[in-house]
């Protein structure tokens, strides 16, 4: 999936989304005569510090090496923020044979335990591919129960586009959707020979048209914080708040809490939920199994 293609691809994307006005480019006098949408070629070659030829040889994929001088000046070019920037680094570097697929994610214990003892924020664990691995009770109640999806549907992603629960669930899906799907835009680049990855992006480039453009489009995006306005058939809407938190110790784990704003009517609305989801679920705070615990061979999704 990744490589020197998409390396060519997401310069042309980053390319033709560039401004001149907002570039700089010398002598710019706006956009009459102009046959390209954002910059010309040379243009970014003359504002890289490059030659026409070498920035050419980089979208065509030619050029198979490019120095950190080189990906530091494009990235100042592009005004790439540093998600981007990390991620045309991981495009630009060498092709490397095909590895193994990544061992298995599991789910510490003590983190379970934590997740569970939060009974009044949701709270859920992603890994790679944006794999959901473990989740809360009120988790499972604001956005699906995962424990009763089949172990390589447990996905995030997947989820987001497929059902047609998460398009009701989210007032503003579109921005939810497209964010994700930068997300999942970093970990192509990350990993590049992942097959279950490439699995994922086939089926929903097969079955989504909102993915398909999106995934096409190049963008990345890191999730580290922010508000999502969601509603619930049970209790109503709720604003969120979330943070996501990457765990010490456990490489591409990232723990996902959500938040409301004390004394709102989404506080009053979570803890209706809280008190709904606990009644459902018996009484107890069991998170959900990870597909690894339950046997699979293969990542939880």
């Amino acid at each position: 999936m990744a490589g020197h293609t998409d390396l060519g691809d997401f310069l042309r994307r980053c390319r033709a989304g560039m401004p001149p006005e907002v570039a700089g480019i010398p002598g710019y006098t706006g956009q009459a005569g102009r046959r390209v949408r954002g910059l010309r070629r040379e243009e970014v070659a003359q504002l890289a510090g490059v030659s026409v030829d070498y920035y050419t040889r980089l979208e065509q994929g030619r050029h198979t090496s490019p120095s950190e001088a080189v990906l530091d000046a494009l990235g100042r070019v592009f005004r790439l923020d540093a998600a981007a920037r990390a991620h045309l680094a991981d495009l630009a570097r060498p092709v490397r044979r095909r590895s193994e697929q990544p061992p298995v994610q599991r789910v510490r214990p003590a983190v379970h335990q934590m997740i569970a003892s939060m009974v009044d924020q949701p709270a859920f664990i992603v890994g790679r591919r944006t794999d959901v691995l473990a989740s809360n009770t009120l988790a499972r109640a604001l956005l699906t129960d995962w424990t009763r999806l089949p172990p390589p549907h447990r996905n995030y992603t997947r989820w987001v586009f497929l059902d047609p629960a998460a398009r009701e669930a989210f007032l503003d899906w579109p921005t939810v959707a497209a964010e994700v799907v930068g997300t999942l835009r970093l970990y192509a680049g990350r990993y590049p020979d992942d097959g279950l990855l490439n699995e994922l992006v086939g089926e929903l480039t097969i079955k989504s048209r909102e993915f398909r453009t999106w995934w096409n489009g190049h963008r990345v995006h890191e999730r580290t914080h922010g508000t999502k306005h969601m509603v619930h058939p049970s209790v109503g809407p709720i604003t969120i708040q979330y943070e996501a938190l990457a765990l010490p110790g456990d490489e591409d784990q990232t723990l996902f809490v959500y938040t409301t704003a004390p004394g709102s009517p989404s506080h009053d609305n979570l803890r209706l939920l809280a008190l709904w989801a606990t009644q459902q679920d018996g009484g107890t705070s069991a998170p959900a199994r990870s597909a690894s615990d339950a046997g699979a061979a293969t990542d939880p999704a």
